[in-house]
């Protein structure tokens, strides 16, 4: 083809050439930039849709693991308030069922036992009522029907999971009858430690409210001592089998709050595999294309430079 004014073919080669580059290389800088090969649903739809549905998964989770630690400190606080109930020789219950022990035992002045024994049943009701987080109370519960009630029942959130397009949210679910040592507002207490037992012979009391100073060494007296003995003794057992089972929700928590932390970073691990950015590979291609773009326009230069020697034709 001869010398055109109007057309420069190779000027238009060289342009198209700089074009595709210099897109190439403001990618690579978008790349470099945001740390992503697929930051947007235009880079790649499918990717971005998955990573996009991961993240949101993984901000559930964030969720969940702000709620198991909730749900943690409820748990431990109650647990740690039953276990000091149950207590031991200096205190709580052990302390309690020692010392009706000791009632036992013929002439003592059980008057001054009873002293004893009035300071833990206090104590034991001021740390059931202390045992709050966040306004939850499962040791001291109000069982009336009004809008004051405690629930009968809880579920704390434990885990988050989602199948398609279906979410799905786990929970543990703990009844507050299970872990009452105290019960207010209803016609009767039936709390572990107020519900009120006993007989005609032996008496009706409950561990909160029993009495042992007006007890002489009557044989009818000592059986009643022997009625409460075994009234502290099942309050024992019962408080016992409480703390093991909160012990055993306090533990799954635990589980679960490990898990849920390792389950988001494995979740994040995914989403960087599918949209993070190779940077040792984008660094390299950077070099490439900024070396390219430089001969690009060196050689659209060359190329309007040809169109300058038609006019040598007409000097």
């Amino acid at each position: 083809m001869g010398s055109s004014l109007l057309t420069n073919s190779s000027a238009m080669t060289a342009l198209q050439t700089l074009r595709n580059v210099s897109s190439q290389l403001a990618t690579t800088q978008n790349r470099i930039s945001t740390g992503q090969r697929v930051s947007t649903a235009s880079d790649n739809a499918a990717y971005w849709s998955i990573a996009t549905s991961m993240r949101s998964d993984n901000a559930a989770l964030s969720a969940i693991s702000d709620s198991l630690g909730l749900s943690s400190a409820t748990v431990d606080t109650e647990y740690t308030a039953l276990t000091s109930v149950i207590g031991d020789k200096t205190g709580g219950l052990t302390k309690l069922q020692a010392l009706l022990v000791e009632a036992k035992t013929a002439g003592i002045d059980r008057t001054k036992i009873q002293a004893d024994i009035t300071q833990i049943q206090q104590d034991m009701k001021l740390k059931a009522n202390s045992a709050t987080f966040n306004g939850i109370n499962w040791l001291s519960i109000n069982t009336s029907t009004g809008s004051s009630a405690t629930p009968t029942s809880f579920n704390l959130v434990s885990s988050y999971s989602r199948v398609g397009g279906t979410p799905t949210i786990g929970s543990i679910t703990v009844t507050t009858a299970n872990y009452a040592l105290y019960t207010t507002g209803g016609a009767t207490q039936t709390g572990i430690l107020d519900t009120v037992t006993g007989n005609s012979t032996t008496g009706f009391a409950s561990v909160d409210n029993m009495s042992i100073s007006a007890l002489t060494d009557s044989a009818a007296n000592q059986a009643t001592l022997d009625a409460y003995i075994a009234q502290v003794t099942t309050a024992i057992n019962t408080v016992a089998s409480a703390a093991a089972n909160l012990g055993a929700v306090k533990n799954r928590l635990a589980t679960n709050t490990e898990f849920v932390k390792t389950l988001m970073d494995s979740v994040d691990r995914g989403v960087g595999q599918l949209v993070d950015a190779d940077m040792n590979a984008e660094s390299t291609r950077l070099q490439a294309l900024q070396t390219q773009q430089q001969l690009g326009v060196q050689a659209l230069s060359i190329a309007n430079a040809n169109s300058q020697s038609i006019l040598s034709l007409f000097r």
